[in-house]
């Protein structure tokens, strides 16, 4: 990803320009009890003013007017010469720096010669002031040497500011890429464990069908059975995974959608779901599990538990998500290890531990006949 070289020209000339606007009316404010005549100091300011509205409304709508640094520096320095014919004072001195201070932004340490040029002319204005009122000479002085310093500084941080955005694009960037490699091996798991699985059971089917059709036609009938359940499971499992996909949507609360979840799952059921949710922001790897999890417990609860009732809580335990299904129904013993739940061809809880396991976390399953059933996922959050 590569990072457009106007951004920091532009915001930092932005910068320039009500930088340059503030020091002139400061330093215009002070100038004006010291001048026997303030109308011309008050014009160059005027005229200062609304050069800089200009070039602020030009910035914010064209901010690649700083690819082009000859017709923009050439404008400044004519205001800056424009300021010097009206009166040779103070707004022309902060004129001169500022000019300089934008040629360090849009050119860089090039801008140096034209800060020269502008030191120069100021010397030359300077004695002109003092040998008309010798007074305060250190400061009439200070102000050419300023250009010098104007520039340096504004091309240091024009440069300082411009890595500064291009590491940061860089870290963004490889955030997007880490993410899109975490979906794109989350999508192979879950495609691998379920449709593909599935899919491979029929394609073994339907490769022995052609054959058994002749031999062994009772077979055959099982086999044709096989395909046609394994077609349908499949269909089935690939409208889980994208329903599963569709179900969290990063952008929102997690809390309110995990109690969108529940309310569907309400409506379709009937069975009432009692909420108890902390504000959480877990990683979008998070997210995902959990609403996965949570939409398999209330799946079970569902088909087996004959519940009236399931209470979901979210809570931030640790630094962890603590996601808790619990329901009233009829319950079953848990035995040891989930593993065992294989035998019995109940894989749900089994998917839940695995999802659970994948994320860094733990699945912890209560549960006695006739006491109900509370499901745990703990995942770091």
């Amino acid at each position: 990803m590569t990072v457009d070289r106007a951004v920091a020209p532009a915001a930092l000339g932005r910068a320039v320009l009500l930088g340059r606007g503030a020091a002139t009316l400061t330093a215009a404010g002070t100038g004006l009890r010291l001048a026997p005549d303030p109308r011309p100091l008050l014009l160059s300011v005027a005229v200062l003013l609304l050069a800089h509205a200009a070039g602020l409304a030009v910035l914010a709508r064209n901010p690649y007017v700083v690819r082009h640094p000859v017709p923009l520096l050439a404008a400044d320095t004519l205001l800056t010469l424009a300021l010097l014919a009206v009166d040779p004072g103070i707004a022309y001195f902060c004129a001169a720096a500022g000019a300089a201070a934008l040629a360090g932004v849009v050119i860089g340490m090039h801008a140096l010669w034209l800060a020269a040029a502008h030191a120069a002319l100021g010397y030359a204005v300077a004695a002109r002031v003092l040998a008309a009122n010798p007074a305060h000479a250190e400061f009439v002085l200070a102000f050419p040497i300023a250009c010098i310093l104007a520039a340096t500084g504004a091309a240091v941080a024009t440069a300082a500011l411009h890595r500064h955005v291009e590491l940061s694009v860089g870290v963004v960037a490889s955030a997007q890429r880490a993410a899109a490699a975490d979906e794109r091996a989350r999508l192979a798991r879950e495609l691998h464990d379920s449709v593909a699985k599935t899919l491979r059971g029929v394609s073994f089917a339907a490769l022995a069908l052609p054959q058994s059709l002749r031999r062994h036609p009772g077979l055959a009938e099982r086999l044709a059975d096989t395909v046609s359940t394994g077609a349908a499971a499949a269909a089935r499992e690939a409208r889980d995974l994208l329903d599963g996909l569709r179900s969290d949507e990063p952008t929102r609360d997690f809390a309110a959608v995990v109690t969108d979840l529940c309310a569907a799952w309400q409506r379709a059921t009937g069975i009432e779901v009692r909420l108890d949710l902390a504000p959480g922001d877990p990683t979008l790897p998070v997210r995902y599990e959990l609403c996965r999890i949570l939409q398999e417990a209330l799946r079970n609860t569902a088909t087996h538990a004959a519940a009236t009732a399931v209470t979901v809580r979210l809570a931030a335990v640790a630094g962890r998500l603590v996601l808790t299904v619990a329901d009233n129904g009829r319950g079953f013993p848990v035995p040891p290890s989930l593993v065992a739940l294989r035998t019995e061809h109940r894989y749900g809880l089994l998917g839940m531990s695995e999802r659970a396991r994948l994320s860094g976390g733990a699945l912890r399953v209560r549960s006695t006949p006739g006491g109900g059933t509370s499901v745990e996922a703990a995942i770091p959050a």
